[in-house]
């Protein structure tokens, strides 16, 4: 979808969020209720005139008084009471309410009857769920379900994994009601699987202006960051700039493209703007944990407790800062309380996961990383855990396997791309190996070392050429930093030694000199630099050579002083 192509009529955006705010309200769906009333709140500079204003009025006929009385009970979350006293109703209003207080009866009573496992029961088992799903699909077949009910259905379809009729259903619910931002969130949820899915039902959504928000979030679901984040700075070029949903969706499109400080400036501003904001804080927390800011990440945790310490946010918040801490057991310990809070939490189940890998308990490790791939099977990092997993296990085809799916997600990720050329070693197939290596090296090496990973395989191969020229740019690599040279020095000054003994093989002394007196810097080759130095006079003498601009004798002690000052201003140059 081309960027240009996304033109928006404020007044009619207007006009359709009261109507969706409304209905919304009415029905108890607070998650888009939410959502609505933040979006009509950065636009809340457009008026409109009297007649622009949308006829609110009750469709509830002579059931109104039943559904002003079940609703209230909705509200107490008494919903097994709410839905008694609307059991018979037949208008659309309370019919769907009946259907949504059967549904969260049935929520509530499995998050109730969770054991100490963390472990929910299977969906697909839930008599109580399967009989909502024939009452539903009565209607369904007899064509009562209105837009609000065809979303509640495709959630029930979700819950027992009938994922392709569950999209059907959401499609049917954005024809119907557009204005219905829990069903365009479901359906981008679904058809995040394949990239090809959301070209194949672009046809069948309705031609209104929500669409470009389901692109938006279909495109950061199937982590084409790049894709969601154009669309969500056109929003703000065309005047949505303060929605605090906008900005939390570029936050995390910067933090899927591991542009940390890009991210970490979105969340700080999202919480000037509403300081008292939970949503999406885990995925801060995670930024502040990767960069070791322990103080902020500290700060962060306080203020969640102080706003709501019972948010599954707030838990995962606290579990990263003991993490951070390295009391794993603590951060597991706030992890399954998310989890208790909304076992269906994704990133709970990653992070804890990972806490688990820490304590070297990898049956409870794999565990987790599977919950997490249940609910999501698009987290890239769950899969790359499982890979880490069994990579401690010494079980290599498993690991591969991982890796595989970690990288099909994530393929410009050069982490994965390493772990799979590693994988590929052990299996002794250092082909595949080398590919992955140059592919991680193209797409950008995140870590910094993938060619020194490169030189090592190379040199296993008895190929000193290619290792001594790859060897040769990551050493290039390194002196293009300047002041922010890598904190792998071991791995630089190792290369350099590389070098320094292949053009002394190849009876290249004056670059095997040059090689070897730049490792004087380090402790670690001092002395096998020194050693290196004399071999190089004592060739020199022997072939009658003599160093230019210096004597053909080695004063070791001479070049040990002479390092720091000298070794600063030569030029790696073949």
């Amino acid at each position: 979808m081309n960027d240009m192509e996304i033109e928006l009529d404020f007044r009619t955006i207007k006009i359709d969020l009261l109507k969706g705010i409304y209905n919304c309200s009415e029905r108890g769906l607070t998650q888009s209720l939410k959502w609505l009333t933040e979006l009509n709140f950065a636009v809340d500079q457009v008026e409109l005139m009297p007649e622009d204003i949308p006829d609110l009025r009750d469709d509830c006929g002579d059931e109104h008084a039943r559904f002003l009385m079940a609703k209230s009970y909705f509200n107490l979350k008494e919903y097994d009471r709410c839905a008694y006293f609307l059991k018979d109703c037949v208008t659309p209003k309370p019919r769907f309410l009946y259907f949504f207080a059967k549904y969260y009866a049935i929520e509530k009573k499995k998050l109730d009857s969770m054991t100490d496992t963390n472990c929910p029961p299977d969906p697909s088992n839930n008599e109580s769920l399967k009989t909502l799903y024939s009452e539903l699909k009565n209607d369904f077949y007899e064509n009562k379900l209105d837009g609000y009910c065809l979303y509640l259905y495709g959630v029930v379809l979700k819950k027992l994994d009938l994922k392709s009729l569950a999209v059907d259903a959401l499609i049917k619910a954005v024809q119907d009601e557009p204005m219905l931002w829990s069903a365009w969130f479901e359906l981008g949820k679904l058809t995040c699987i394949k990239k090809t899915d959301t070209t194949a039902i672009s046809n069948k959504l309705p031609d209104h202006w929500m669409k470009y928000f389901f692109w938006a979030h279909a495109y950061l679901e199937q982590l084409n960051n790049d894709g969601a984040l154009r669309i969500y700075e056109r929003f703000c070029d065309l005047g949505l700039q303060n929605s605090t949903y906008i900005m939390s969706q570029i936050a995390l499109g910067h933090h899927n493209n591991r542009e940390l400080d890009d991210a970490i400036e979105m969340f700080t501003k999202i919480l000037v703007v509403d300081p008292y904001r939970l949503d999406n804080l885990d995925t801060y927390s995670n930024l502040l944990y990767v960069l070791e800011r322990k103080t902020e990440l500290a700060n962060l945790a306080h203020k969640a407790v102080d706003i709501d310490k019972y948010r599954v946010e707030t838990c995962c918040v606290i579990g990263n800062y003991y993490s951070l801490r390295s009391d794993h057991a603590k951060a597991v310990l706030y992890f399954k309380r998310a989890l208790k809070l909304n076992p269906q939490f994704l990133s709970a189940w990653t992070l804890m996961g990972h806490e688990y890998m820490e304590m070297k308990n990898t049956n409870a490790a794999i565990e987790s990383y599977r919950r997490a791939i249940e609910i999501n099977e698009r987290d890239y990092r769950a899969w790359y855990g499982l890979g880490q997993t069994y990579e401690i296990l010494k079980m290599p085809s498993y690991c591969l396997y991982y890796y595989k799916r970690a990288q099909e997600l994530k393929p410009n990720d050069s982490r994965m791309l390493i772990a799979m050329g590693e994988t590929y070693e052990k299996l002794n197939k250092p082909e595949n190996a080398l590919k992955c290596y140059y592919k991680a090296y193209k797409v950008g090496d995140v870590e910094g070392l993938v060619l020194v990973k490169l030189a090592k395989l190379y040199d296993k191969l008895d190929d000193k050429e290619n290792a001594a020229a790859v060897l040769l740019e990551f050493c290039l690599n390194e002196i293009d930093k300047g002041d922010n040279l890598s904190e792998e020095r071991t791995e630089y000054y190792n290369s350099l030694l590389y070098l320094a003994n292949y053009f002394f093989g190849k009876g290249d002394f004056n670059e095997a000199y040059t090689y070897s007196y730049k490792c004087m810097e380090s402790e670690e080759t001092k002395e096998q630099a020194k050693a290196l130095l004399k071999a190089i006079a004592a060739k020199r003498a022997e072939q009658g050579q003599e160093m230019e601009g210096h004597d053909a004798t080695f004063d070791p002690e001479m070049t040990n002083n002479q390092s720091n000052n000298d070794a600063s201003d030569m030029d790696l140059t073949t």
